[in-house]
């Protein structure tokens, strides 16, 4: 079966107001291999969650074959309720202390390159979440001295104290996603503020004047170019290096409505777009998502050279002999 299959299966395609399948352009195999395998043992014993797995990811396969993966830490349950995402909204319970050992167990038994850190919103908390945040940063460096740790947050609430909490743990990439133009921000993303989120980002590079800062966006919930080439222009005003664009998938009836399929020339052309902008790398896709090949994306801006002319329009997964 193909991810093609799986994923209209998993999306519910035919509730999408363009009731369409997926196109074709759509086409990655299931996740498979030893070094998927592993990870998803391991992560279910460790009592562990991934966005891969929460957010229903069609790269999942591929990504945990390259060695990298994307833990979700403070649970499972999000007390905002964004209208893209698939993650449970409600009420959290309680705070896990040991994840953060956990996780950087796991780390150094799969002998991780790169991991990518992100969480629910927690906003129940008074720091939102950082301090564990930091504890797993903390100790995947511990545990893990060579695996490079990507951080994605959520916007603290604007608290920068708690914001500081996570960068004084020099995390080597701060992702912080803006989501989606200026327009749309607010129907999709109520509890947020799409100024806090550029602010945000400015403000980790005060933080963390050497670190390396990254946004990614979803296309097809009713923006216009224009509109992507003005959040673009934001996120560069604001210090941003790295971007990812990746086509909206509606998780369900209860989502918002996916607007329009962006085809792999589009994707293509936004990618051209935002690197002559600026941007040290820009991966754009119909598949991409905010962690995809984010080791790569990471080492391209640490280079700090011309980006290399890498396209994502069409990702397949490597064939194992």
């Amino acid at each position: 079966m193909m991810i093609l299959e799986l994923v209209n299966k998993r999306w519910n395609i035919k509730s999408m107001t363009t009731e369409r399948r997926l196109p074709t352009w759509f086409k990655v195999k299931m996740p498979s291999g030893p070094n998927y395998s592993k990870l998803h043992n391991l992560i279910k014993t460790q009592g562990l969650n991934t966005v891969c797995e929460e957010a229903r990811c069609p790269n999942m396969g591929e990504c945990w074959e390259r060695e990298t993966a994307t833990f979700m830490i403070l649970g499972d349950i999000c007390t905002r309720a964004c209208t893209y995402c698939a993650v449970t909204t409600g009420r959290p319970v309680g705070l896990d202390l040991e994840e953060p050992k956990r996780l950087a167990d796991t780390v150094k038994t799969l002998n991780l390159k790169y991991a990518v850190i992100t969480s629910v919103d927690r906003d129940d908390l008074p720091d939102g979440g950082a301090y564990i945040f930091a504890q797993s940063i903390k100790q995947i460096k511990k545990k893990s001295p060579l695996c490079k740790v990507e951080v994605l947050t959520p916007d603290f609430q604007g608290d920068w104290n708690s914001l500081e909490i996570v960068t004084n743990e020099n995390p080597e990439t701060f992702n912080h996603n803006i989501e989606t133009v200026r327009r749309i921000f607010p129907r999709v993303r109520a509890k947020g503020d799409y100024d806090l989120s550029l602010r945000l980002l400015d403000k980790v590079k005060d933080l963390m004047p050497d670190g390396v800062t990254k946004s990614g966006m979803m296309v097809g919930l009713g923006e216009t170019k224009t509109e992507i080439v003005e959040t673009m222009e934001d996120l560069l005003q604001h210090r941003c290096d790295l971007l990812t664009i990746g086509q909206y998938l509606r998780p369900s009836q209860k989502h918002t409505p996916i607007s329009k399929w962006y085809t792999p020339q589009e994707f293509e052309n936004l990618r051209e777009i935002g690197l002559q902008m600026g941007f040290k790398h820009v991966a754009s896709g119909p598949l991409v998502r905010s962690s995809y090949h984010a080791d790569e994306q990471h080492n391209n801006a640490m280079r700090q050279q011309v980006p290399e002319a890498v396209s994502y329009t069409h990702l397949t997964l490597p064939t194992k002999a």
